[in-house]
């Protein structure tokens, strides 16, 4: 078994708590049952938000997700990257499978799907 990352993204419609926990728990929720993860797999997750979202830490919504009481959390601020994608949430999962690298799915909704297509399978 090694750890392998497990990246998402998902753009939200306002700044407001409900649309940033709602597309938070809506992207964890896609990237554990697309690669069938079990939050004791789970070593541990970064999140981070482009500036234009502060209305709540996003990682409240993972903490409503079952089982996942005890998985350390992280959120950061993205680098105001001039011309980036606005209102988006991203992720980094790191999990310990015996997937190898190109059997993860990595999981971008909504307009996140700009930033990466060619991970989309």
């Amino acid at each position: 078994m090694s750890s392998r990352g497990i990246r998402g993204a998902i753009t939200v419609e306002t700044n407001s708590k409900e649309a940033i926990l709602e597309g938070t728990r809506l992207m964890l929720s896609e990237m554990v049952e697309r690669n069938q993860v079990h939050p004791d797999d789970i070593a541990s997750v970064l999140i981070t938000t482009t500036e234009d979202l502060d209305a709540v830490f996003p990682a409240a919504a993972a903490r409503t997700l079952p089982g996942w009481e005890y998985v350390p959390l992280m959120c950061a601020r993205e680098i105001p990257v001039p011309g980036s994608l606005p209102l988006c949430v991203r992720v980094m999962m790191l999990v310990n499978t015996d997937k190898r690298a190109n059997e993860i799915h990595h999981v971008f909704l909504r307009d996140a799907v700009k930033l990466r297509p060619d991970l989309l399978k």
